[in-house]
């Protein structure tokens, strides 16, 4: 004699399941929505919350801008997943400005290790604003740049605020570490020149006060490769020429063979 089945309970098995799915998919095309008009300090704050729950870590190592709210940023500065120093390596450039780093693991490595070095600075953080580190052909470039309503230097000055020379002697350390040479190259944005002091002079001044700077904090001064003034030709944002970001100080560590191997010991 068969037995006779017994029923489940609860309902049909498939319902339940076919009630979850469409769950599932309401909750997904809210999350749409909601993300449709973005909020950037809800965003921010998502972001986090996202960070506490799974770990993640919560510096972001960028490859082009330490971002702050409220920087303007290029669109070509992007941010890069965090890499060991011995496996960095360098990725073109939406704009082609591609590097070979990749060719020379040991500069790779003095690149990687001096970015980290720097965002790693809790001196540097209150000031991260004024930084941005970029991977360029050249070599790697450390950029201290103004922004609106907070210069680092005073207007028509070749000397420094005091936060911008303890800035500027904070960086001094982590480019000591590297055998590489830099270039320090001064730059104004578009604005109507001062009387007897024209943009040439300022802008190659403060890129000299920064080397003279750099070599009381101890960095060699045979390291220092050129030393140089741009004037308001080579802007950060060329569709707006007077825009405070253009008034920057850029050193460069330069992709070049050492002047002194680095396996040499003393």
């Amino acid at each position: 004699m068969a037995r006779r089945k017994e029923a489940h309970g609860g309902g049909h098995g498939w319902f339940v399941t076919f009630a979850d799915l469409m769950g599932l998919l309401v909750s997904f095309f809210v999350m749409l929505v909601a993300f449709s008009n973005q909020d950037a300090k809800k965003v921010q704050a998502v972001a986090g919350s996202m960070r506490d729950a799974f770990g993640v870590q919560n510096i972001v190592h960028n490859s082009g801008l330490i971002e702050s709210e409220g920087l303007q940023t290029r669109d070509r500065l992007k941010n890069a997943a965090h890499v060991r120093p011995e496996d960095s390596s360098i990725t073109p450039t939406p704009n082609g400005q591609g590097s070979s780093f990749e060719s020379d693991q040991a500069f790779a490595l003095s690149a990687a290790s001096l970015r980290q070095a720097l965002q790693n600075m809790p001196e540097l953080a209150e000031a991260s604003k004024h930084i941005t580190i970029e991977e360029h052909v050249e070599g790697l470039n450390i950029e201290i740049v103004d922004q609106d309503g907070s210069s680092m230097f005073p207007e028509g000055s070749r000397e420094p605020y005091e936060r911008t020379r303890k800035l500027i002697q904070k960086i001094a350390g982590p480019l000591k570490d590297t055998p590489y040479r830099i270039s320090i190259i001064g730059h104004t944005s578009a604005s109507p020149p001062l009387p007897g002091y024209g943009a040439w002079n300022l802008s190659l001044d403060r890129a000299n006060t920064v080397r003279q700077i750099l070599e009381e904090e101890g960095y060699p001064s045979v390291n220092i490769y050129k030393v140089a003034g741009r004037a308001d030709t080579d802007p950060l944002f060329p569709e707006n020429r007077s825009s405070a970001p253009n008034r920057r100080v850029t050193i460069t560590l330069i992709h070049e063979a050492p002047p002194v191997p680095p396996s040499l010991q003393p």
